[in-house]
């Protein structure tokens, strides 16, 4: 995050003129320095209430100039997003190949999001492609991206986890892997069996109703600021109009910062 950057301000103050006493002279009409005092410092906040409502603004009053302020903002950040299933071998060369290496690169610069993909049934529940273990994988996943939601975290426990996708949702793999990545292994369990498991069931309906909206079925497919920006499936990319290189999706992610709204 970018800071505000606020240039000091340095106020001078006037010395006041000493001298010798003066002789008596015959009285004359006196001026008002007082009123004249005054009326400087009332046009002085006028000028200054006038101005101040913007970023940059320069002291006219006196001889001196503030050097202007310039207020930094923070560029919002790009939305990157994969969608995945835990059990697939797509996800594997996905994370790997694509999403870990630009994450690297461009963490500082998006909102990213990891998403599961699954059917929704009628009874509010997730069928997973391939069977329970998966949906299984899936919520421990998501457990991990709620109680570790930094990225850093939760996306190398994930990639941990895939490099023995057929091995989900065994034991010693998830706490091979939690600890492998500074996570509580307890918290991940609490978290997927919380009431009765139904807390779990949720975080994944909630993940893969969000997939459905996108309209998106492969795993794997990452998508840049709200659109499908390439998938891997079968073992092959597909639908990568910028190519599936990672210079091209952060050079992609960069294009975006920069252009996009300030906040």
């Amino acid at each position: 995050m970018v800071p505000t950057a606020m240039n000091d301000r340095k106020y001078s103050t006037m010395d006041s003129e000493k001298g010798d006493a003066m002789p008596i002279r015959p009285c004359r009409p006196r001026n008002r320095p007082l009123v004249t005092g005054f009326a400087v410092v009332a046009l002085c906040y006028l000028l200054w209430s006038a101005t101040s409502r913007y970023n940059v603004f320069h002291h006219i009053c006196g001889i001196h100039t503030v050097t202007p302020v310039m207020v930094n903002q923070e560029r919002a950040l790009v939305p990157l997003e994969a969608h995945i299933m835990s059990k697939c071998p797509d996800a594997k060369d996905c994370l790997r190949m694509m999403v870990l290496p630009t994450m690297q690169r461009v963490i500082d610069k998006v909102n990213f999001t990891l998403s599961f993909i699954g059917t929704p049934t009628d009874n509010d529940g997730v069928e997973c492609k391939h069977g329970p273990a998966e949906c299984m994988g899936n919520i421990i996943e998501l457990c991990a991206a709620t109680q570790y939601p930094d990225p850093k975290t939760y996306l190398g426990f994930t990639f941990c986890m895939t490099q023995d996708y057929k091995d989900i949702p065994q034991l010693s793999l998830i706490q091979d892997c939690a600890l492998e990545h500074g996570m509580d292994f307890e918290k991940l369990n609490e978290c997927a069996l919380k009431d009765d498991g139904g807390f779990g069931i949720e975080l994944l309906r909630d993940s893969v109703r969000r997939s459905t909206a996108a309209g998106v079925t492969k795993s794997c497919t990452v998508r840049l600021n709200e659109e499908i920006y390439c998938v891997r499936d079968d073992g092959e990319w597909k639908d990568c109009p910028h190519g599936p290189g990672v210079n091209d999706l952060v050079l992609a992610v960069e294009e975006l910062y920069q252009s996009g709204t300030k906040v």
